[in-house]
């Protein structure tokens, strides 16, 4: 498994290098609409994965790589496989990568962030973005699937304890589902709780790529954007992230093992494919031959191909 993949495209941080420090598939959630495909491990138990040395050596050995064809980097983000802060060591490598002078990014579930040490972690990063789906206990069962060790209410009054504490830049990001939490009831109790959190943006989200469950949709066009402008009445620092955040991949290292760790954790379009190759001077052929290896397979979502690992 590739620690390292991109940078890729971001819709909120720009040009990002994810840092997959948990392995497939362990979290503390199995969430119905999650791109990495269904949780195998599913885990409360914090403890080692990789050793923080290893993570900084992969990433200065990649930033080298970048900056040998003058290719940049806005954020180190740990958008793993998993939940990140499963990771025990998540606060010594976030202080060790410091050294590269580059903003550090969390993106976590909040199933762990009641935890004292894991806030301690999470106050290291410069952005940290966290998990609300519901404040509803049924609704949180049934579009989280949370390990039956974890607790609604712990985990609501853990964020509220962490945003007292934490200065670096602090969002929020509710994933909108058909059928699941997109009544106007949900809607208001979760943008209540985002006003006491305080957030420097609550991002609205919908599932822009293939899901492990099927018949996992955004709500139409229309309740969307009802929806949106519910949310923003009642904290107006609101964004819709309903936007394909584009093809700007960046090509480095040998090209089938780069695309791989990027569709390990980020499934591409067809068409991101194909400028993908187009940059690296590569063809479709490499593509026919990861799906007939089985290293990766093919996806229709919403009326879109895509490519992720098998």
């Amino acid at each position: 498994m590739s620690i390292l993949f991109g940078p890729i495209p971001s819709r909120r941080l720009g040009r990002s290098l994810g840092i997959n420090n948990i392995p497939p598939k362990v979290c503390s959630y199995s969430c119905v609409y999650c791109q990495v495909g269904l949780t195998t491990h599913l885990s409360t138990e914090r403890k080692e994965f990789y050793s923080p040395m290893l993570i900084y050596t992969n990433i200065k050995d990649r930033l080298y790589e970048l900056n040998i064809k003058n290719e940049f980097v806005d954020y180190l983000s740990f958008v793993p496989d998993g939940e990140p802060t499963l990771d025990i060591n998540l606060d010594q490598t976030i202080q060790l990568v410091q050294d590269f002078g580059i903003k550090i990014a969390v993106f976590t579930n909040s199933s762990l962030i009641w935890k004292k040490e894991v806030q301690e972690a999470l106050g290291s990063a410069d952005y940290v973005s966290i998990k609300v789906d519901t404040t509803d206990e049924l609704t949180w069962r049934k579009i989280n699937r949370p390990s039956p060790k974890l607790n609604l209410n712990k985990l609501l009054d853990g964020v509220l304890e962490f945003r007292q504490n934490y200065s670096g830049k602090l969002v929020t990001e509710t994933m909108l589902i058909e059928g699941f939490n997109d009544n106007e009831d949900d809607i208001i109790k979760i943008a209540h709780f985002i006003v006491k959190v305080e957030p420097e943006i609550a991002f609205l989200t919908i599932p822009t790529r293939p899901t492990p469950e099927k018949n996992i949709h955004s709500p139409v066009k229309e309740k969307t954007e009802s929806i949106y402008k519910i949310f923003e009445s009642i904290y107006p620092n609101t964004e819709l992230l309903n936007a394909y955040e584009g093809n700007e991949f960046s090509t480095v290292g040998e090209t089938e093992k780069a695309l791989i760790s990027i569709m390990a954790v980020h499934p591409m379009r067809k068409d991101a494919v194909e400028t993908y190759l187009s940059k690296s001077n590569s063809n479709w052929d490499l593509i026919k031959k990861l799906i007939n290896e089985e290293k990766i397979k093919e996806l229709e979502y919403d009326g879109n191909t895509f490519y992720k690992k098998n």
